[in-house]
Parts: structure tokens; C-alpha cells; sequence
């Protein structure tokens, strides 16, 4: 088995259930301590987690294995890539396993309402760990200066403005060239990444407004360039804002907890500001069952998903990491211990939900992704080339076959 550290031996008489799941210090700790819960509660089952790196390395894991026909029972993945391996026919449908269809997952967070379509195709994946992007404000400074959250694009470029300070060497802005706040942003344009029709419009001009406000603000002096590639990039980001150097940032809900605990100054949590309209995309990762697994052993799977998907288990995953959780069930509950009124910044996910709009279910949409937006938005930024001249380069790459 591929795999970074080995798995505990399978108590006798046990199903095993291999799991493989990508990421690491806290939010590996708290998933490695559910299974441990699951592990303990019954003596059925027992799932086998095997970390794989961050979601890129463990994805090209899992197509190798899959093709090495040695692929594990369960799995997360990101959620552009279900419809590849759903029509690559590895996943394995899920509705007509005992309470699955009892779940009570908040649609904008499942297979319903994540994707266009999504509802009306067969159950292939559950939510995980679900997030949309997010802002992060130094609340010291922003209380220094009498300013608010921005609510849109012309308040979002006065505060980077108004908090960079060239002495001090601190930018008012900061956000990862990353392809999913990009989309935040050509949804906030008006715009969406497939056309209505099926074309990949890549927003259109709304493509180019989105990439062209990071320009503007880059080019201004108000938004730190680009600190580097995939996660790093969001690491760098996030500790660009933790050392006083960003008094403002775009990252990810599941930063939440470790931003909290490690900054000095208070820290608020706000919605991502309107361009003609708000939009967020949702993301993070879905939990699939591969097909290959043996019957047995993917039946001991959506035992343990379902037991995943129980209030106490959802509450612990979110409260400890900063995902939104994923069952009315889980919500209710908190609303009634009044954990929001006590975590207001845990609301704001939560909340943008509201203005969340789906993925198309677009088997070419990872590859779109990784192989041509993404690089095309660095260098965009980093060398302040045309913004709708380096859309149309990538319509143009995103029609020719793979």
C-alpha cells in the first residue's frame, strides 16, 4: 500500500477498512481521533488511516493505485474531481446502503447543491470537510484605523489602501492566487466558469474584472504579490497576516482554529465582500467508496460514514478545525448550546452558504484547474500580463481534448 505511515494491525474477527486521507497537524490529529472513536465504540469494524499528503499528492496516489487495482476502500477528495472518477465509474453509489438516505446534510455542503445536476445523478459522495473562502481582519488594526469589513469591491480596495503602510512594510491585502478565490470572484462579477450552454466561458468578462482586481491591487502597492504555489502560498498567506505583515486576508474556513490560537491581536472573521452581487464557491473534500473494494468492506465503510455523519462526531470535526458542519442536526445542536453566540467568527461560513453557487459537473474541470487556469493566474499577476488576453489563451487550451 502507498502510504506515509503504517496502519495499526486489525484486531481478529474485525473488517478492515482501509482509509487514506490527505492533510496534517491539527485537522489530521482530530480525524485520527475520531476513527479512534469509531474504533473504540464497536467491534465490527475497524478502519485503517493512512495519511497521503496534502489533497494534490494524495489524488495522484489514488489514480495510480486505482490503475495498480490496489486502491483503498475510502478515501476524501477534492470536490472538482468527483465527476471525473464518477464517470470513470470507480465510485461506488451509496443511496441504497442502510441510512444513507436519512442523513440530514445541509444541501449546500452535499452532492445536491455542491454541483449543478448533482442532485438528479447517482450518490456517489458524502461531505467532509466543507469550506468556502473567507476573510480574516486584524482586528487591532482595523479598530486603530475606524474601519468595518468591506461589503464590496470599492471598500475592499479603500481598506487595502487605507491599512498598507510602506514604512512598516505591512499591505492591507492579502489572498492567494489560487483558482478557488478567483471563482469567488468571477461569481462576485457576475459571472460563472461554464456557460449555461456547457461552454468553458472562464466568467467571460467577468474572468478578466476578477483577475484584474488583483492586478490593480498588486500593482498598487495594497496586495502582497503572489508568495508561492498550491498550499504554501496559503501557509505563507496566513502567516503574512499572524506576523502583523497583511491586515487582511482571504483564506479558507478550515484556518479558523489555528488562527485563533496563534494570533496576537483579536481576530474577526467576515463574509467575502460583493462585486454586482455576493458569491462564494464551496470547497473541501467529499468522503467516496471505491467500486474495486470487497463487498464486506465497503459495507463496514458507510457504517463508519454514517457514524461520521452523527451530531457528536460533526460537532466535534467542526468545532475543533474550523469546517462547516455538515448536518442540520450538527447546527441545531450548536445553536442550542449556544456555541455560535459564543464563536460568532464559526457563523460566518455557515451563513455565506446563502450566497454559495454550484460547480458545474464538469468531468474536464480539474484539469482545467490545475493544468491551465492556475498557472495562467500567477503569471497574470506576477507579470501583469493582459487579463483577457490570458483568459482567451485559456479558453482556447480548455477546448482541445486532453
Amino acid at each position: 500500500m502507498l502510504g506515509a505511515c503504517a496502519a495499526d494491525a486489525v484486531p481478529k474477527g474485525r473488517t478492515p477498512v482501509s482509509l487514506w486521507f490527505s492533510y496534517g497537524g491539527t485537522n489530521r490529529e482530530v480525524l485520527e481521533s475520531l476513527v479512534r472513536r469509531f474504533n473504540d465504540s464497536q467491534t465490527r469494524d475497524y478502519v485503517q488511516a493512512v495519511y497521503q499528503g496534502d489533497y494534490f499528492e494524495g489524488l495522484a496516489k489514488l489514480r495510480t493505485a486505482i490503475a495498480a487495482r490496489s486502491a483503498p476502500v475510502l478515501s476524501h477528495v477534492v470536490g472538482e474531481v468527483v465527476p471525473y472518477l464518477a464517470q470513470a465509474g470507480v465510485l461506488e453509489p451509496l443511496a441504497d446502503y442502510p441510512g444513507i438516505r436519512e442523513l440530514d446534510v445541509i444541501p449546500e455542503l452535499g452532492q445536491e447543491r455542491t454541483w449543478v445536476t448533482g442532485g438528479t445523478r447517482p450518490l456517489v459522495a458524502l461531505p467532509f470537510n466543507r469550506s468556502t473562502p473567507i476573510a480574516y481582519l486584524n482586528g487591532e488594526l482595523f479598530a486603530r484605523a475606524g474601519l468595518r469589513a468591506p461589503r464590496d469591491w470599492d471598500e475592499l480596495r479603500a481598506v487595502a489602501r487605507l491599512l498598507s503602510d510602506r514604512a512598516s512594510a505591512r499591505f492591507g491585502f492579502g489572498c492567494p492566487i489560487n483558482w478557488w478565490f478567483w471563482v469567488a470572484l468571477v461569481g462576485q462579477a457576475g459571472g460563472a466558469i461554464v456557460a449555461e450552454n456547457g461552454r468553458i466561458s472562464l466568467g467571460d468578462e467577468a474572468g478578466a474584472q476578477a483577475l484584474g482586481l488583483w492586478q490593480e491591487l498588486t500593482r498598487g502597492g495594497f496586495m502582497k504579490p503572489p508568495p508561492g504555489r498550491d498550499y504554501n502560498a496559503w501557509e505563507q498567506c496566513n502567516q503574512d497576516f499572524l506576523s502583523g505583515r497583511a491586515a487582511m486576508i482571504w483564506s479558507s474556513t478550515a484556518f479558523l482554529k489555528y488562527l485563533e490560537a496563534n494570533a496576537r491581536f483579536p481576530l474577526i472573521a467576515a463574509p467575502l465582500p460583493a462585486g454586482v452581487k455576493r458569491a462564494v464557491p464551496t470547497g473541501g473534500t467529499f468522503w467516496i467508496v471505491l467500486r474495486s473494494a470487497p463487498s464486506a468492506a465497503k459495507a463496514a465503510a458507510v457504517r463508519f460514514l454514517r457514524f461520521m455523519h452523527e451530531p457528536e462526531q460533526v460537532i466535534a470535526w467542526s468545532t475543533r478545525t474550523g469546517y462547516i458542519p455538515v448536518t442540520r442536526a450538527a447546527v441545531h445542536r450548536l445553536e442550542a448550546r449556544g456555541y455560535y453566540a459564543q464563536h460568532p467568527n464559526d457563523r460566518v461560513a455557515l451563513e455565506q452558504l446563502t450566497v454559495a453557487e454550484p460547480w458545474p459537473w464538469s468531468v474536464d474541470l480539474f484539469r482545467i484547474q490545475r493544468e491551465i487556469v492556475q498557472p495562467r493566474l500567477e503569471s497574470a499577476v506576477i507579470q501583469q500580463r493582459d487579463a483577457r488576453a490570458v483568459l482567451t489563451e485559456a479558453r482556447a487550451l480548455a477546448r482541445e481534448p486532453p
